[in-house]
């Protein structure tokens, strides 16, 4: 790997020593999410490969460049996966921008985020030097968790070179129900499950076709999905055939997230059991997300982002419908958790040189 990295590292020195932006890109899969995209390419394709899986100690470590798809057909081999099922965006997914962009997909609630399953990695800083966080075994807690802490920070703190991750067994049952209720019910009844030792995994309220429908996922034991389905009621799926839609719901591809007619798409991240929101539009609810997706004009951004916080949230500028964008993509952070940011970003690429304005317009 020294011969791949080396020209990466050299590079990264010479654009510090002159201040020189650079934009790190994998796949390129991710390019609509975020603030302005500026700066030099700096492309991971070179990063690419497994370089370690122990099914047995359910531990795989690969390069940043390495396709996404690629990882999860090697795990799918032995029987395992990626539980919190990142999006793919029709293709071009990299590991690496999988862990900088920290997106989780519908399992989010109850399988845990990206975040939750990164055990390390190595990364080149704003200096060009290669540092490690973390390590390969699920019970390393030493020092500061910054492997972490590079997840969702959408490459502003350096380029990663190698992630180690945590993964799991596919569960052997899975069924998918549908029933008919409206938004209230279905948060009612979503809230009231929740507290029951069911195998709940993954859920999707929609108007679908003008008719409110929520689908519910279960996965575990084959057991205990078969004593859910009877216990729940709705109408059971045919699992060949929903899959697709789920995969299609994780991209953000469902009919109601494309049939946008240059609308913007808004996430607003609330509690899982926030109420009916006063929203332009009934949402497309992921409750096992703990996310509400939100089809507005541009110009209702502080409507969107004042129903989230009334809730104890917070609002996404996810996808512009019409450039430019209504404001800052994401929702501005309190004093004292901007300046925390600063230092990090600080501390970690002191020239500013990696993803300027990516994250947050100022750096």
């Amino acid at each position: 790997m020294e011969s791949i990295l080396n020209p990466l590292v050299e590079r990264i020195r010479a654009a510090a020593e002159r201040g020189t932006p650079l934009r790190i890109r994998g796949g390129g899969s991710k390019d609509f999410y975020g603030e302005r995209l500026e700066g030099e390419l700096l492309e991971t394709a070179a990063l690419a490969g497994i370089t370690s899986y122990e099914p047995t100690e359910l531990v795989v470590t690969a390069l940043a460049g390495t396709p996404l798809a690629q990882l999860e057909a090697a795990l799918a081999g032995r029987g395992q996966c990626l539980p919190f099922e990142p999006p793919h965006f029709g293709g071009g997914a990299t590991v690496g921008g999988m862990v900088a962009a920290g997106l989780s997909g519908p399992a989010r609630a109850s399988a845990g985020a990206v975040r939750d399953y990164v055990l390390g990695l190595t990364m080149v800083n704003g200096r060009g030097e290669v540092v490690m966080f973390g390590g390969q075994v699920m019970k390393n807690v030493a020092g500061y968790d910054v492997s972490r802490l590079v997840a969702g920070s959408l490459g502003t703190l350096g380029l990663i070179v190698e992630v180690s991750l945590k993964v799991l067994p596919v569960p052997p049952g899975q069924a998918t129900l549908r029933f008919e209720l409206s938004q209230e019910e279905a948060l009612q009844r979503l809230n009231a499950w929740g507290g029951q030792p069911l195998p709940l995994n993954a859920s999707c309220w929609v108007r679908d076709g003008g008719v409110d429908t929520l689908y519910l996922r279960l996965r575990g034991a084959v057991a205990a999905v078969e004593a859910a389905c009877r216990s729940l009621g709705g109408e059971r799926q045919d699992e060949a055939q929903v899959a697709g839609d789920w995969s299609l719901c994780r991209d953000q591809q469902l009919p109601w997230f494309t049939e946008r007619a240059g609308r913007d798409l808004w996430r607003l991240s609330v509690p899982q059991t926030a109420p009916v929101l006063d929203l332009p539009e009934p949402p497309l609810i992921e409750w096992h997300g703990g996310q509400r997706w939100v089809r507005a004009e541009p110009g209702a951004g502080a409507q969107l982002r004042e129903a989230a916080a009334r809730a104890g949230g917070h609002a996404t500028l996810f996808a512009a419908g019409h450039p430019p964008s209504d404001g800052a993509r994401f929702t501005p952070l309190a004093p004292a958790l901007a300046h925390i940011h600063r230092e990090l970003k600080r501390q970690f690429d002191p020239v500013g040189i990696f993803n300027r304005g990516r994250l947050y317009p100022d750096f």
